[in-house]
């Protein structure tokens, strides 16, 4: 669907340019544009290699592990029907720590590994008996592992920082207090609305 949209936009734009004798403009901006996503690329490269190589040398140091322990009673309170010891607790409470550094790229593998580890718990219950859900449709855990993720409370939102400075920006730095107010309220408003869902048949 977003690939028709996408493609319905450019159309629309070319020939509205066209139309209206904009096309040198259409076409100046197309190769700026791409010069720019280029530059985008590398500046987000450099940014997303440093961080990735922060949370690497943190897993093997430690402080992830012990960070993890500090988050159980929060993946409890989110996540209580998930076993103790299961591995999706690990892949979860990584996938936190790194959205709320505000690395939502280094996020994602342990986001899928997350999802992944969910989708085998719930064919453990089928197996089991336990059925919670249909099959093929998403477990509450799987909506609220989804809903948490996307709302996300971000201490360092990285990714906006780099976007800044790449923009030209006096202070790129500004959006942090601006960004944790905004992800705490998103967030509250998420673990809420997970909470009450979860109640529902």
């Amino acid at each position: 669907m977003l690939n028709y949209l996408w493609a319905g936009m450019i159309i629309v734009g070319v020939i509205f340019g066209a139309f209206n004798g904009k096309m040198p403009d259409v076409t100046n901006a197309a190769l700026d544009s791409s010069k720019e996503a280029v530059s985008l690329c590398i500046t987000m490269m450099g940014v997303m290699s440093f961080w990735v190589g922060i949370m690497e040398i943190a897993t093997r140091a430690g402080i992830i592990q012990m960070a993890s322990k500090k988050l159980r009673p929060l993946i409890r309170f989110l996540f209580p029907k998930i076993p103790e010891g299961h591995k999706a607790n690990e892949y979860i409470t990584t996938n936190f720590i790194a959205n709320f550094l505000g690395l939502g790229w280094a996020a994602t593998p342990a986001g899928l590994q997350g999802m992944s580890a969910l989708a085998e718990l719930e064919k453990e219950r089928n197996r089991q008996g336990i059925r919670t859900v249909k099959q093929g449709t998403a477990s509450n855990e799987m909506c609220t592992f989804l809903i948490m993720n996307i709302s996300s409370l971000q201490l360092i939102p990285v990714n906006v920082i780099a976007y800044r400075s790449q923009y030209g920006s006096v202070n790129p730095a500004a959006i942090v207090g601006a960004g944790i107010v905004a992800t705490a309220m998103s967030t509250i408003a998420a673990v809420v609305y997970c909470k009450i869902m979860d109640r529902r048949p």
